[in-house]
């Protein structure tokens, strides 16, 4: 039997109408009316029969072979010869089949189906005369929407008065409530779970994240997996291997009944479903994970996947650069004058860099100025004036041009050298600093490649068109086999499609030049959740939660759901060859066969549903998710102290006598005073913690013994210090200790917070 193609209220009515005919039948029987009795048996055999000829006819149609043919002969014969108990047996059980079928999509298809029930239909405009209703398809972008308690957000949007406390459960499968301050980014579809809050529109209803996903649960629910036709497939060899064994059965015993008797058993009608059963729920339990997989078909490709390719800006980096350092060339600046200036300028820009700088002002709490004649110079910089000063920010080019001192080119090159994108700041003609901006990369990122190497991928690849030395050194970082950089959109369909052409390639990106790579490869994958819409549609697989590590859960759901499938099919048809034996023999006849093929067919679509029962790994449960959430803020408050080390050992050079010392003691106090207690606080409260929440008997063993360099390193410092404090002048030897020293703590502390931020992230799911 193909799939079925009728509602499940047909499907249920054909259920009770072969089972009343044939308990119709029965009854007759009992009370001695042997012909109306076989004729209600004939009419619940031929009830059954007919969605069966209508899959012969369509596979007919389409030239593919069918094992409906088998129970077509079975029902056939079974009339022929007066069986009509088997039969009608043979009736109920193909419906039967459609009715499993029909309960195990239903079942399946629920966590998809639920999105559209949560669909908004209105909103709440904020007008000048007060709040009016109306309906979500009237929104427009600038409007300004009220979100009340319970609220779904009808559009995405920007927060404009809040904070926000959202339920994004529908949307990325995490039951936890996400907090969202003012300015940030919502999507349609989350529900408001705290107080009300306001929002401006920046997509209509039907352009939006919710529209999105629906348009691809649409595509997904009406996709067919390669293994369905596989399954039809094996038809090839079953049907005459089926009617081969039927007629030897007939020819042994001289006996039709027990030719019939081997087709009854070989009927695999609901047997065969095990396979789009087994994809189905597999596309849905992705869905429940915030993974929408477009069907079947790139369900089955991608769990026979052996290469992945991934963008780098946006899908193994945040895509969000923030400020990762300021450069100061000029002392009387200051690092925080510096970054004032600089911000000041960019408040009217709508340039990246403007957005970091901005937000790294605000967390020191610098009061910006007013810059006025300000001037963009597209892809060099902009200028104006702040303060009464004349203020230059960009590229080291354009802002010293050909009056560059041979000091600041040595500058540059070491700036340079240590990555980021630099932007440089000169005051009235002068080279003041520089602002370095980070794409950090995403905590989980290493962690999943390693995991999708441990599932069986061969090859990992980045592809990016940045330059080769910044492209590289992520590479190196976070574990790929391979960087391809300073490629065009051009150049990346080109790697794809030549890795294509070896193996099963999976793509992953999230950006708007990123589409033409998703399309050319077997799967592509987009980060959805704040990706372009282009690389969205392009794609096979949408990441509707911004998380690289899902992408590792599409990969298990995957593999599992083809993995039973297969074993579903084998395992229906094994048991059905054991039947066709017995009943060759002559020791089952057609009705005892009728209705142990039924018990067959049931145990082989059970089997299927197993993929629904698959769940994510957990490793956080009994770790208190307070204590993980104060762990992220503290990482926050902190990252500025360790980069204070790094730029105390720069400078070291540049200051002498007593404004050396204070600036050693000074990072003293710092190490002693924030970032020891920090450490010591995190490895006698918070690993225990979450220690007793992992396998094994020192999981965060590893983690430990950083700590225990941390504390090595600052004891060193300690003890150069004592040494050096009171000396008039310091000693180049002692110079080039306290320089390494300080670099080795300010490697080993951010090796530390990347540590836990990789831990952090894998834990938040469950805690």
């Amino acid at each position: 039997m193909g799939r079925a193609r009728h509602l499940p209220g047909h499907i249920s009515g054909l259920l009770a109408l072969t089972i009343a005919a044939t308990a119709t039948g029965a009854l007759l029987r009992v009370a001695g009316y042997l012909a109306a009795a076989d004729a209600a048996w004939a009419a619940a055999a031929i009830a059954g029969l007919i969605p069966a000829l209508v899959t012969i006819w369509d596979s007919a149609r389409r030239r593919k072979p069918g094992v409906d043919v088998v129970a077509v002969l079975a029902v056939a014969g079974a009339l022929l010869l007066g069986e009509f108990l088997a039969g009608a047996v043979i009736g109920v059980m193909l419906a039967t089949g459609r009715a499993l079928e029909g309960f195990a999509a239903a079942r399946a298809e629920r966590a998809l189906s639920s999105l559209l029930a949560r669909a908004p239909r209105t909103a709440r405009r904020i007008t000048a005369t007060g709040v009016e209703t109306i309906s979500a398809d009237e929104v427009r972008a600038g409007d300004v929407l009220a979100i009340l308690g319970g609220d779904a957000i009808p559009v995405d949007g920007i927060i404009t008065a809040g904070p926000a406390t959202l339920d994004e459960s529908a949307l990325t499968g995490e039951s936890r409530l996400a907090e969202r301050p003012v300015g940030d980014v919502v999507r349609s579809g989350s529900i408001n779970a705290g107080a009300p809050f306001q929002v401006r529109a920046t997509s209509t209803a039907a352009s939006s994240t919710y529209a999105g996903i629906i348009r691809l649960v649409s595509e997904a629910q009406r996709s067919r997996a390669p293994l369905v036709r596989l399954a039809d497939r094996y038809a090839a060899f079953f049907v005459p291997l089926t009617l081969a064994m039927a007629g030897l059965a007939w020819a042994i015993s001289g006996d039709p009944v027990r030719a019939l008797a081997v087709l009854v058993v070989a009927t695999p009608c609901p047997l065969l479903l095990a396979a789009p059963v087994a994809i189905i729920s597999g596309v849905s339990r992705a869905a429940g994970r915030g993974i929408v997989i477009k069907g079947g078909a790139p369900l089955e490709t991608l769990a026979r996947a052996k290469a992945l390719y991934f963008d780098k800006t946006g899908t193994l980096t945040m895509g969000a650069p923030r400020l990762g350092r300021v450069l100061v060339f000029d002392a009387t600046t200051g690092e925080n004058g510096l970054l004032r200036l600089a911000a000041s300028l960019e408040q009217l820009s709508p340039h990246v860099l403007a957005t970091a700088l901005l937000r790294a002002a605000a967390e020191r709490g610098l009061a910006l100025s007013l810059p006025q004649a300000v001037e963009e110079h597209p892809g060099l910089g902009v200028e104006g004036v702040v303060d009464g000063h004349r203020v230059r920010l960009g590229t080291f080019g354009w802002v010293r041009g050909d009056s560059a001192t041979a000091e600041e080119l040595r500058r540059d090159r070491r700036a340079t050298r240590q990555g980021g994108s630099l932007s440089y700041l000169s005051v009235d003609g002068a080279l003041a600093g520089a602002v370095q901006l980070e794409d950090a990369i995403r905590p989980e990122t290493a962690r999943t490649i390693r995991a999708i190497k441990r599932l069986g991928i061969t090859e990992t690849r980045m592809l990016t068109g940045d330059h080769a030395s910044i492209a590289e050194a992520v590479g190196a970082a976070i574990g790929v086999d391979g960087v391809l950089a300073g490629l065009s959109p051009a150049e990346k369909v080109e790697a794809v499609a030549e890795s294509r052409r070896r193996q099963v390639t999976v793509m992953v990106g999230d950006g708007i030049n990123d589409a033409p790579a998703l399309a050319a490869a077997d799967v592509g994958i987009a980060m959805g959740a704040r990706g372009a819409t282009s690389s969205s549609e392009a794609a096979d697989v949408v990441l509707v939660v911004d998380r690289l590590d899902r992408l590792v859960e599409g990969l298990q759901i995957a593999r599992r759901a083809r993995f039973i499938a297969i074993e579903s099919i084998l395992l229906g048809m094994g048991l059905s060859f054991v039947a066709m034996a017995f009943a060759l023999g002559g020791y089952l006849p057609p009705i005892a066969g009728a209705i142990l093929q039924e018990g067959i067919d049931a145990v082989a679509i059970l089997n299927a549903l197993r993929v629904l029962a698959w769940q994510p790994a957990s490793r956080g449960k009994g770790v208190p998710g307070e204590a993980l959430a104060q762990l992220r803020v503290d990482h926050g408050a902190l990252l500025p102290h360790v980069d204070s080390l790094q730029r105390t050992a720069d400078m070291i050079d540049r200051l002498e006598g007593a404004g050396l010392l204070t600036r050693l003691n000074e990072t003293q106090r710092e190490i002693n005073s924030t970032l020891l207690p920090h450490e010591r606080d995190d490895e006698r409260t918070l690993y225990p913690q979450i220690a007793r929440a992992l396998d094994g008997d020192d999981p965060l063993g590893a983690m430990s013994r950083t700590h225990q360099e941390v504390f090595h390193l600052a004891k060193s410092y300690d003890r150069l210090i004592e040494q050096v404090n009171g000396e008039a002048d310091i000693d180049p030897e002692d110079i080039v200790d306290i320089r390494r020293v300080l670099y080795a703590l300010h490697a080993v502390l951010r090796l530390n917070i990347a540590q836990e931020e990789e831990l952090y992230v894998s834990l938040t799911d469950e805690a």
